[in-house]
């Protein structure tokens, strides 16, 4: 009587297992990256019928904007981005109408008639770069944190941290932050 060998077999049955439990031991321990991007608050929907374009007087708007080549203009001059912070600062803190009884700034006719009617425009070439624009962002932000800052510090008396809901409402109305990313006409 012939007998036919067969070949060993392996038992597979447990490798389900430690592929299932390395799958679980992966889904654990990795880590993962959270999305960074910019928070800021949307204005509301223009009701049906009404007309929610605002005119704004020229001394009003500060134009930034972002080239293909990374290189950032504020009206008509090529800055580097160090300097952006302390023009936004000038231009905002103004008090061109003197009604600004908190602003230190020059009274320049070419710059804002009051914080609450500074508007900054950025537009951003489709070449540039994302990097770039957060920079400016970030710069723009920080720009209006000192100035907030400040205020908090010189009428309130009181620092950021230690303010109220109704004294961020004060801050919010003495320097609120509008910047546009729509073409300006």
């Amino acid at each position: 009587m012939k007998t036919k060998k067969s070949a060993p077999e392996v038992n597979a049955g447990s490798m389900a297992d430690i592929a299932f439990l390395l799958l679980i031991f992966f889904l654990v321990t990795t880590t993962m990256a959270n999305d960074k991007g910019i928070q800021r608050k949307l204005p509301r929907l223009c009701p049906p019928g009404e007309n929610c374009s605002i005119d704004i007087h020229e001394r009003n708007i500060l134009r930034i904007s972002l080239n293909g080549n990374q290189e950032i203009m504020v009206q008509d001059d090529i800055i580097e981005i160090d300097e952006l912070k302390n023009m936004v600062k000038s231009f905002v803190d103004n008090n061109g109408d003197s009604s600004c009884t908190y602003c230190n700034g020059f009274k320049d006719a070419t710059s804002s008639d009051n914080p609450s009617k500074a508007v900054v425009s950025l537009q951003s070439h489709s070449q540039a770069s994302y990097e770039s624009f957060i920079k400016v962002q970030d710069e723009l932000t920080k720009a209006y944190l000192e100035l907030r800052k400040a205020y908090a510090k010189n009428v309130l008396g009181k620092s950021l941290d230690d303010l109220d809901e109704k004294d961020m409402d004060l801050l919010k109305k003495a320097y609120p932050f509008i910047i546009s990313e729509a073409q300006t006409k």
